[in-house]
């Protein structure tokens, strides 16, 4: 990516932000079409907005506006992360999000053809844009059918599909998509995410209450999710046989319950760390999640570099050195330097 302008979208989010400050590390330009990023997230703490040559923000579901975005950038790249994340907040406003998740995809495509500068578009779905059929234990490959259940997902699987449309209608165009896992590392302060909710309740000394402690999911730390992100973006722009769909999860032969993930959480936090299921009924979501990588990992020599329980040594050391004060930014950028040279 040295020397590459690359434009992200939804820079100001979670994976946004370590997105942003990993591609600067790896010498690239880069610029940002976001909404406001969220108090107290690692937007603000990290001061991500320091790395960036444009930091535009504006909503992606004002296709004139994005469009003229676009040109003003003038990126090589654009990684399309801008979404509205949550399964919960799906449900309590789904029309938002089918119309920034879906008709913002659409936007993205239509500015990206807009734009002569831009050689490669990379749109990020995600792991549950599948179909899984109650019960079932499936270990999923990109070929699979898509669909889900709950807004938020079902969304995700209407721009993996619009997204596949494109590709097939306009050929000549270098469009990939990438669908991870549950990605976790510091700075995430969402609502309702397990790793934040756990962060919430240990730094004051709370029970955290978790949702859903029997399902399993792909756990893996935000910096393998991006570097995947990464290769293929290089590979969509130096060639034509990286279009279609990327699977990046962990290896899927030792997947970790969520109530395991909250357990090794609060043995590394402290004493003091505890948690327990929530008492209230749950909406409806995937029990369990798998992903198989081995396109990722045949085509573009991609591997995860941590294991899962790395990963969560990793996000509890991220939170406890923010805690003890140490500077956001330098601590974000040592972990990343750090994954790099492995």
């Amino acid at each position: 990516m040295k020397g590459k302008h690359v434009l992200v979208t939804g820079h100001t989010g979670f994976k946004g932000s370590w997105l942003t400050a990993m591609l600067v590390s790896q010498g690239a330009r880069v610029s940002g079409i976001a909404l406001d990023p969220v108090d107290g997230g690692i937007f603000e703490l990290a001061s991500i907005h320091e790395l960036l040559e444009h930091d535009i923000r504006l909503d992606i579901r004002d296709q004139q506006a994005l469009t003229q975005a676009f040109r003003v950038v003038s990126p090589d790249l654009v990684i399309h992360l801008a979404a509205q994340p949550l399964v919960l907040a799906s449900y309590a406003n789904a029309a938002e999000t089918y119309q920034t998740n879906v008709i913002g995809t659409l936007n993205v495509l239509e500015a990206f053809e807009a734009t002569p500068s831009v050689q490669a578009t990379l749109i990020i779905t995600t792991d549950k844009v599948y179909r899984q059929d109650e019960g079932a234990m499936k270990v999923f490959v990109e070929t699979d059918s898509l669909g889900s259940a709950d807004p938020y997902s079902t969304s995700k699987a209407m721009a993996d599909l619009l997204t596949q449309a494109w590709i097939r209608s306009h050929p000549k165009s270098r469009i990939a998509i990438a669908r991870a896992g549950n990605v976790i590392g510091g700075g995430d302060v969402a609502e309702n995410r397990l790793f934040p909710d756990l962060v919430r309740a240990f730094g004051s000394e709370r029970t955290a209450s978790v949702r859903n402690p029997d399902s399993v999911r792909p756990w893996q730390h935000v910096l393998d999710c991006l570097s995947g992100y990464v290769l293929l973006g290089n590979a969509l722009m130096s060639d034509d046989h990286s279009k279609g769909a990327f699977n990046f999860g962990p290896a899927p032969e030792n997947p970790l319950r969520v109530s395991e993930v909250a357990d090794i959480a609060a043995s590394l936090w402290g004493q003091s760390a505890t948690w327990v299921p929530a008492a209230f009924d749950q909406p409806r979501e995937s029990q369990f999640l798998a992903l198989d990588s081995t396109k990722s990992k045949t085509n573009l020599g991609w591997r995860e570099k941590l294991t899962s329980k790395e990963a969560i040594e990793w996000t509890v050391e991220w939170y406890k050195s923010l805690l003890s004060g140490v500077d956001a930014r330098s601590f974000t950028m040592d972990q990343i330097m750090a994954y790099l040279n492995r």
